[in-house]
């Protein structure tokens, strides 16, 4: 059965989230206030309704009881925002995802019921300040403000070496989880292959022990 959300409010931050929800399979509602918004969008998921949210006769016509998450991505109203975000939860839909614009905005998101509060702008520009002073990673995801994922281009120190000769995880405490080359991944790894020169690695491992390969 597919999953089903809800998004609220499709400004460039919700319709990247529906979209790319709908694209992986996901059942997708979207609600914003604007028709023109809404047509734009209406073509890319399940359904698209032109409502205001503000409107709390809005909540029991969407029949959201059996919906597997919301994300509220309504910022330029907070009160719109607080109170979608306190609706989901008092319809006891199990993960609200709100956006947030500042600190105090995120401590009332939560209070009223969100489980996971977003900043979308100041975590794109934190990705991209990483990879910026990151030159040798292709790529750095913040998993947690300890550990994250990044991808890296085989040292030249390691090329021609295998896992098991290289001992990543003794000598750097690092996980190698994933192999590519070109367009093709691999998440099944022989530890006694040779890594290629050209070869990017996946790599799972504490920030500190990130930051050795970063110079």
């Amino acid at each position: 059965m597919k999953k089903q959300y809800v998004v609220f409010g499709a400004g460039r931050f919700g319709k990247s989230v529906a979209v790319t929800l709908q694209s992986r399979g996901c059942e997708v509602v979207v609600v914003d206030k604007d028709p023109e918004v809404i047509e734009d969008i209406a073509d890319d998921v399940s359904y698209a309704i032109c409502a205001n949210v503000e409107d709390p006769d809005v909540f029991k016509d969407l029949g959201m009881k059996n919906l597997d998450g919301a994300i509220v991505a309504v910022t330029e109203s907070l009160e719109a925002s607080i109170v979608t975000t306190m609706m989901c939860h008092e319809m006891g839909i199990p993960r609200i995802f709100a956006k947030a614009k500042n600190e105090m905005h995120e401590k009332i998101l939560r209070s009223v019921g969100a489980t996971k509060v977003i900043y979308p702008e100041a975590e794109m520009g934190k990705r991209v300040a990483q990879y910026i002073v990151a030159d040798n990673f292709a790529d750095w995801i913040e998993l947690s403000s300890k550990y994250s994922l990044v991808e890296m281009q085989v040292p030249a120190a390691w090329k021609n070496h295998t896992l098991q000769e290289l001992q990543i995880r003794e000598k750097y405490r690092l996980n190698v989880i994933g192999i590519r080359k070109k367009d093709v991944l691999e998440v099944t790894i022989d530890p006694k292959r040779r890594l290629d020169g050209d070869a990017v690695l996946i790599v799972v491992g504490e920030n500190e022990a990130l930051k050795q390969f970063q110079d």
